[in-house]
């Protein structure tokens, strides 16, 4: 099967992550799955939510928001407070980015990661984690820098990518058109230890076999690793010498 953009069924789009983008936070990046363009900014606050007080933990929380042109058609913005979807996919992230580090290390601190996205393409909610991680790796770095904590929280490195069935060709981070018309589609986040956080698989035309569902979770891996070690490259060259670094994907 051809592609839209002319990838083979298991290519990733490329992958490319901008750290330091937005440089009054504690942590940003800019990621880009083809595309798709997400701002992810991580602000660190003193303070958790009233439930988790006394418990000598942090948190870690996430929001998600489309600017009005991000797709061909505007959106409105959500003034009226979060539309369903939204709070679906931001404590999808959430949910994501607490498992990456070790809470308890934080103190009572709050890491509010707000995922903008700039340029809709298919893969928005798995590009805003991606990059999330980033954001968040580099606002805890921040924290110890900073004296604010004295021992480094320990961090899983987590990534995600949609895979799909597109007629009946399993195919790995889906753009729009291709999501579009897809059998069906599938959210994998997992760390870098091969762990899954959460699987989202939806069959939107014509249900899966066991032995479909078992290939799409190898497809998702083996790009999630790629996505793994280009997030590593980035925090490695900003890292040292707190320069903006952008690195791509082959």
């Amino acid at each position: 099967m051809m592609r839209i953009d002319g990838r083979l069924p298991d290519q990733l789009r490329a992958i490319s992550i901008e750290v330091g983008a937005a440089p009054y936070a504690e942590g940003s990046a800019l990621i880009a799955y083809g595309n798709t363009r997400v701002l992810c900014t991580a602000t660190v606050e003193d303070g958790v939510p009233a439930w988790m007080r006394g418990q000598q933990g942090g948190w870690v929380t996430a929001e998600y928001a489309m600017l009005p042109r991000a797709t061909l058609q505007r959106t409105r913005r959500e003034r009226n407070g979060p539309s369903g979807r939204t709070q679906e996919i931001q404590r999808l992230i959430g949910r994501s980015l607490r498992a990456a580090v070790d809470l308890s290390a934080l103190g009572e601190r709050t890491i509010t990661i707000d995922c903008d996205v700039l340029q809709a393409d298919g893969g928005t909610r798995t590009a805003a984690i991606s990059g999330g991680y980033v954001a968040l790796a580099l606002a805890v770095e921040h924290l110890v820098r900073s004296n604010a904590i004295e021992v480094k929280p320990a961090l899983t490195p987590v990534a995600a990518v949609s895979v799909g069935i597109v007629q009946g060709t399993l195919l790995l981070d889906l753009c729009y058109d291709e999501d579009s018309q897809a059998d069906l589609d599938c959210n994998v986040v997992m760390n870098s230890a091969g762990a899954y956080i959460e699987v989202q698989a939806t069959a939107e035309r014509v249900p899966a076999s066991r032995f479909q569902l078992n290939a799409l979770l190898d497809l998702a891996e083996r790009g999630i690793r790629q996505i793994l070690d280009v997030q590593a490259a980035a925090l490695a060259a900003v890292l040292p010498n707190n320069t903006m670094s952008r690195v791509q994907s082959p």
